[in-house]
């Protein structure tokens, strides 16, 4: 039969809500005489206390939660073992959403750590232009009754976090390939409405521009791995994309995001075309899984695990709550985009 807190209180001769005091962290505490000999009853007992019972104690569950689009995606799963190290030793446990990049989902995802009386929330990931007016209303109330909020991409009114520099980095990597002899590009944009596609994108192809080069292709589609082998499928279906005749240099296909990239290489393998000496390609922020790649894909390197211990640290900082800091992505040239010297 289950130890019951009453049972606690009866053997340590104090009123029930004496032990609940106790034992569920009430800012109410007993003299020091009378918590020792109700954690020793609890204990002698095997009484464990109910996280329920604790949260309404304290006005607090210790709890952290983590709304991500998608926990298969490497970019994700690095961003969430950050924050886990980020709240380590700070007694608070993470709980994660994974909404399937579904804005209605992320809202409900926001509901839910509400009703579970959740410390703070950090969101990470792009949504779309459209999805923040009510997402913000509900943070606003969130807020307003004391919960902390921290983002990481796209910042919100009024809301800390880790902010990242899409454009800019994506006219890093543009500027690199230029500097290593690339003319001819195509660029996998992902979804128009979405903000981190848009920003990469815009980012690559301003800094083509400045150099009077044009695309040769812009494509859109799905910010996923499908999304990235669909579009690489239609760029070889328009010819543009095809085997090398070593008269002319390969044309360079930007992914705005690896994962992306990825799904672009196995449609090309599908076909026998081989990178880099038929097709460059290159992603956008270095997810573990790339290490595994051959060739290497080049692409631009964020510091993912960082990212999210940082955010973590933000949400624990009660005097800088709403701290931003801005991320610069890193390109990394590696054999996907290498030009042949012949």
């Amino acid at each position: 039969m289950a130890v019951r807190l009453a049972d606690v209180a009866k053997a340590a001769g104090v009123s029930q809500a004496t032990a609940s005091r106790v034992l569920n962290g009430s800012d109410r505490r007993p003299k020091e005489e009378v918590a020792v000999r109700v954690r020793a009853a609890a204990e002698k007992l095997g009484y464990f206390p109910n996280a329920q019972a604790q949260a309404l104690a304290r006005s607090s569950a210790g709890l952290v939660g983590l709304i991500v689009h998608d926990i298969a995606d490497p970019y994700f799963s690095s961003i969430a073992r950050g924050a886990q190290r980020g709240l380590e030793g700070s007694g608070k446990q993470l709980m994660l959403a994974s909404t399937e990049r579904v804005a209605q989902a992320e809202i409900e995802a926001v509901r839910s750590f509400m009703s579970y009386r959740t410390d703070a929330i950090l969101l990470a990931g792009s949504r779309g232009f459209d999805d923040d007016v009510l997402l913000q209303k509900v943070l606003t109330t969130y807020r307003e009754n004391g919960g902390q909020v921290a983002m990481i991409g796209q910042p919100l009114p009024n809301t800390g976090g880790v902010h990242i520099a899409n454009a800019v980095s994506a006219a890093a990597l543009a500027r690199e390939l230029l500097g290593a002899g690339h003319r001819r590009f195509a660029v996998l944009s992902g979804e128009a409405q979405v903000t981190t596609a848009v920003q990469r994108a815009e980012g690559f192809l301003g800094q083509l521009s400045g150099a009077e080069v044009d695309a040769d292709a812009v494509l859109q589609g799905s910010f996923t791995r499908e999304g990235g082998y669909r579009m690489m499928r239609e760029l070889m279906n328009t010819g543009i994309v095809g085997p090398g005749d070593g008269d002319h240099k390969p044309v360079c296909v930007f992914c705005v995001n690896d994962v992306m990239a990825l799904g672009a290489l196995a449609a090309l393998r599908e076909e026998g075309l081989s990178v880099p000496q038929d097709v460059c390609i290159a992603g956008f922020d270095d997810i573990p899984t790339l290490a595994d790649q051959y060739p290497g894909i080049t692409t631009v390197r964020l510091p993912l695990e960082d990212i999210g211990r940082t955010s973590a640290e933000i949400l624990l900082d009660q005097a800088g709550a709403e701290r931003r800091i801005t991320v610069e992505g890193i390109p990394i040239l590696r054999e996907s985009t290498r030009l042949s010297r012949a």
